[in-house]
């Protein structure tokens, strides 16, 4: 079962308090929540323990960064209304959940939620490819699952975890952020550094009707603490973006550009999306080696062909295609 963890109400009245960025004491915050000041130093330590981005200053107080903002249902609607766009079937935000991927595939397992999207501030057990752990710092970055369900089985599936990069790349540059890049099969990168990722998530009938779970993280303002936890070279949005992010309206943006995107793919598969992912494909023409279950395999990174398969040019001169695997750059060793 998926584990949710509900923030206290006190808790949530301190977060209310704090959220406009000036200091408050330990005492101050006790007073106004009739409770003692040691009960507000425990709940402020259970949160820091969540990643909150908490500031102190010895005889001060406590603050959170002026920066900072708790999802809000209420405004992301509201960005998308502002846009003409169709509203997920249900939006659920957690305070603080194990996995938001998860949790939205033991609701499709149970129910039609097609068009729904869960939101997280925090995972205790985010997941990218291959089991690898997420960093999901509180309150500071992206955690998303959309549900979509499609008609045709999983064939017709090939190339939507590289459409959906796509769809991930025009949000971000529709929030002015310039050369984001894509690397098969599913991340985002800025710089050669990665920002973001997708993981896929198929139920139902593999030759028929089924369901796909579509989780996105995005580093947005990550901590320098909670990046310590990270073993690549990685990025944030707020180290890029010309203004700063709201990350409702990013929020809002994804969701309107993945529904529009997700509707053209049921029609038109990947071969719609083709050349816009070549365009910002981060290998293309390097050395890069692929590896699978079986083999270890390197050559020269054509890009993809028109189901979304690598390309991959071998020394000999033969070009092999991979439907799966781990692309890195370089030879192998």
């Amino acid at each position: 079962m998926v584990k949710v963890a509900v923030m206290s109400d006190l808790q949530g009245k301190i977060l209310k308090i704090l959220e406009n960025g000036e200091f408050h004491s330990g005492e101050s915050l006790g007073r106004q929540l009739s409770v003692s000041r040691t009960a507000i130093w425990k709940q402020l330590q259970k949160l820091e323990a969540l990643g909150l981005p908490l500031e102190s200053l010895k005889g001060v107080g406590y603050r959170l960064p002026d920066s900072f903002e708790l999802l809000s249902k209420i405004a992301i609607i509201k960005h998308i209304v502002e846009r003409h766009s169709e509203v997920p079937s249900e939006l659920e935000i957690f305070h603080s959940i194990d996995s938001t991927n998860r949790y939205a595939r033991e609701r499709a397992e149970q129910d039609d939620i097609s068009g729904a999207v869960v939101l997280a501030e925090n995972q205790t057990a985010g997941r990218g490819r291959r089991g690898k752990t997420w960093v999901s710092p509180f309150g500071a970055n992206i955690y998303m699952s959309l549900v979509w369900d499609f008609d045709q089985g999983a064939e017709s599936l090939q190339g939507l975890s590289l459409a959906v990069g796509v769809g991930v790349r025009r949000a971000l540059a529709d929030l002015g952020l310039q050369d984001v890049q894509l690397k098969w099969p599913n991340d985002i990168y800025i710089e050669g550094k990665k920002l973001g990722g997708i993981l896929l998530e198929m139920i139902g009938d593999p030759n028929g009707r089924c369901t796909v779970i579509i989780g996105i993280g995005l580093n947005v303002s990550m901590p320098s603490r909670a990046a310590e936890k990270i073993d690549q070279a990685w990025t944030d949005i707020e180290s890029h973006a010309p203004l700063p992010i709201s990350r409702n309206e990013l929020t809002a943006i994804l969701i309107v550009k993945l529904f529009h995107l997700l509707k053209d793919f049921q029609s038109v598969g990947f071969q719609a999306f083709r050349d816009e992912w070549q365009e910002a494909d981060l290998l293309r023409n390097l050395p890069g080696t692929v590896r699978t279950l079986k083999d270890v395999i390197s050559g020269v990174v054509l890009g993809v062909d028109s189901s979304g398969a690598l390309r991959l040019a071998l020394t000999n001169g033969e070009v092999r295609c991979f439907i799966g695997g781990e692309l890195s750059l370089g030879p192998s060793e």
